[in-house]
């Protein structure tokens, strides 16, 4: 793990003139970085693309839009690109975070949601009553939580997903993909059901997103120890 840490030494003028000292650890890789902001921008446009495939305002044969009587043909098909992408993203980043030597401080930071210890300490840090300490690994238990909550969500509206897209389209990859996925389908009692939820993890998701937007923003004013630009750059600076 040498290579992933150096020693960073910043000069911070204390209250009491003393001289404080950070170490620059790497936080997240490159790929990691790259996956979270391509699988954002992909969750953006899935969404957008999918509240119009449910609600379709635009009207195609009107004198504004006369030229676009394929537009829900076209939006429903950028909204299935986006979810192979989407799918792909996750799988990669799955095993990124199982497999990864760089990730391995993703991985322990699994051991913060067992300690009640670190729940209360991260509790208290967030009702700034008292000062952060980092935590093994690269999240503390409430963000290891929040995480795991969306990767759940994603899996869900995968799973989900897939079994519309057979439904829809019955040759090739969704001939293959009926006999693997028909099991969830039944499981959620009908292609209704699975439609529902693929909209009820989708409206999850929309919660998730001004949290963690708010919450990273709130981190990197309250805590500047490395917050939104740690996803940018992948650097979080820790005192000694």
């Amino acid at each position: 793990m040498g290579s992933l840490e150096s020693i960073l030494v910043l000069p911070v003028l204390t209250g009491e003139d003393n001289m404080d000292s950070y170490h620059r650890t790497q936080e997240f890789s490159g790929l990691v970085r790259l996956f979270h902001w391509v699988r954002a921008l992909a969750i953006f446009a899935l969404m957008a693309t999918g509240f119009y495939i449910a609600y379709p305002f635009l009207a195609p044969h009107s004198s504004v839009y006369k030229h676009m009587d394929l537009l829900q043909a076209y939006i429903r098909s950028t909204h299935t690109m986006l979810g192979f992408i989407l799918i792909a993203i996750c799988l990669f980043r799955f095993y990124l975070f199982f497999f990864d030597q760089k990730s391995h401080r993703e991985r322990i930071a699994a051991k913060n949601v067992l300690s009640i210890r670190a729940w209360i300490r991260q509790f208290r840090v967030y009702f700034w009553i008292a000062k952060p300490i980092h935590t093994k690994g690269a999240y503390n238990p409430i963000q290891f939580v929040a995480y795991f909550t969306l990767c759940v969500l994603l899996i869900l509206i995968v799973l989900s997903g897939l079994v519309l897209y057979y439904n829809v389209y019955h040759l090739g990859l969704g001939g293959v993909l009926e006999p693997l996925l028909k099991w969830f389908e039944v499981l959620c009692g009908g292609l209704s059901n699975v439609r529902y939820l693929h909209h009820l993890a989708t409206w999850g998701i929309c919660l998730f997103i001004p949290i963690h937007i708010y919450m990273v923003v709130f981190h990197s004013i309250k805590f500047p120890d490395g917050g939104a630009d740690v996803m940018v750059s992948g650097i979080r600076y820790v005192k000694d």
